[in-house]
């Protein structure tokens, strides 16, 4: 049987114009695949009729199932439900539970009148299932037309993601014809995505038609990922999981780790297992570095804290570097680095620790000492080891760059 793909719409003027980021249908694609169903179009389109409109027409001649999200809300510009109720003929009715639910939010939550706005967010079309939205005012709404699944979402991410969850997801497998998908992932550093590829071609080349490889390169670092699809679960899993052991063997000069996870979990993980500790001194990266490790649920286990050094005073006075250093090789040395990583270390009393000085510019850079110029330092019990890098790229670039390999450092000598 040919499975049922999706497509996603997103419906919003802040979209187009990069105001706002559109997190909502990346998530919903992931938990899509997860149960099976496949994604081929995500579109963002403006706060006009015709556009979503022609949006509608336009993905259901490709789609099984069409998801909307945005503009359900309670202002002038929130158009997506009149025009749902007109390209589905229907009408406008009141949802009585819904009404209940948002009545009790304000009467009994919130403590406000409700407006004639508020009650009209329980005005659904007559001829849509209401998904119930726990938390929030705007119910999902789904409609059925030519044998296609429409889906209509709030565009706030968390009352979109407990009606997926809660809801929609449930039910779509017994709405449409979903497949088994299965993903195996690792993570490379220390090799180019172009080398990487040469690497394993033959590994590549071997494939099965139903096992597609992803290169997925991001900070430095290359990600591949193993996809299987099927009606047999197990078969593909079995399959699936014999390729992925030969593709580790080939890279495992340059393997990371075998699991969907970014390096900070990676990190993150190391260290819970060892019941290891490490703390951070960070001058041009202002405590990103720590701001990725505490990103992780259960890093207080591992992580003590950070000294952010931006200012020389700092460097001096806290992580104690001489000022004849500061005078001679400067801030951004291997001679800086390696004292801020010893002192942080001593002053937090953790096993690791990793201190970073460089340039992430625009400005700043010298002919000696250029715009994305950094040392990186990881200190342990006895050994401090530095290492001199260099990015080419924008500041925000440049200093996600510094905390990865920073990371990626403490990972290498943690392992070594």
């Amino acid at each position: 049987m040919e499975t049922d793909f999706a497509s996603i719409i997103t419906i919003g003027d802040e979209l187009l114009i990069g105001q706002v980021i559109d997190t909502n249908s990346a998530w919903m694609a992931q938990e899509l695949n997860k149960i099976g169903v496949s994604v081929k179009h995500r579109i963002a389109v403006s706060d006009s009729w015709d556009d979503i409109w022609y949006a509608l027409d336009e993905e259901s001649r490709h789609a099984s199932v069409i998801f909307i999200t945005g503009g359900l809300g309670p202002t002038s510009d929130d158009i997506t439900k009149p025009l749902l109720c007109k390209y589905f003929g229907g009408k406008l009715v009141q949802d009585e539970a819904t009404l209940a639910h948002v009545t009790n939010i304000f009467t009994n939550k919130l403590k406000r009148l409700m407006l004639e706005s508020n009650i009209k967010q329980a005005e659904v079309p007559d001829v849509c299932t209401v998904l119930f939205n726990e938390v929030g005012t705007a119910p999902g709404m789904m409609f059925e037309k030519d044998g296609k699944l429409f889906i209509s979402l709030p565009g706030v991410p968390h009352e979109m993601k407990w009606i997926m969850t809660n809801v929609v997801l449930p039910l779509l497998p017994t709405k449409i014809h979903t497949t088994n998908i299965a993903h195996r992932t690792l993570l490379t550093a220390g090799i180019g995505e172009s080398f990487l590829a040469e690497l394993i071609r033959e590994e590549e080349a071997a494939l099965p038609s139903f096992i597609k490889l992803a290169y997925l390169p991001n900070s430095g670092m290359v990600r591949l990922r193993l996809s299987a699809s099927g009606e047999d679960k197990e078969e593909i899993t079995i399959i699936l999981n014999a390729h992925f052991e030969k593709l580790k063997d080939k890279v495992k000069g340059y393997l990371v780790i075998d699991e969907d996870l970014p390096m900070e979990a990676v990190v993150g993980k190391l260290l819970t297992e060892s019941g290891k500790t490490v703390s951070t001194a960070e001058s041009c990266t202002g405590g990103y570095i720590a701001h990725l490790l505490t990103s992780i649920s259960g890093a207080s286990a591992y992580f003590r804290g950070s000294v952010v050094s931006y200012d020389n005073s700092i460097k001096t006075n806290v992580l104690n570097v001489p000022k004849s250093i500061l005078e001679t090789v400067g801030a951004i040395s291997e001679e800086t680095a390696r004292i801020m990583a010893e002192s942080v270390r001593a002053i937090m009393q953790t096993d690791y620790s990793i201190a970073v000085s460089g340039i992430m510019g625009p400005d700043g850079g010298t002919s000696e000492k250029p715009v994305g110029m950094v040392w990186i330092a990881v200190a342990k019990e006895g050994k401090t080891i530095a290492k001199c890098f260099y990015f080419h790229h924008n500041r925000e670039r440049n200093i996600q760059l510094t905390a990865l390999n920073a990371l990626n450092l403490l990972r290498i000598t943690h392992c070594g």
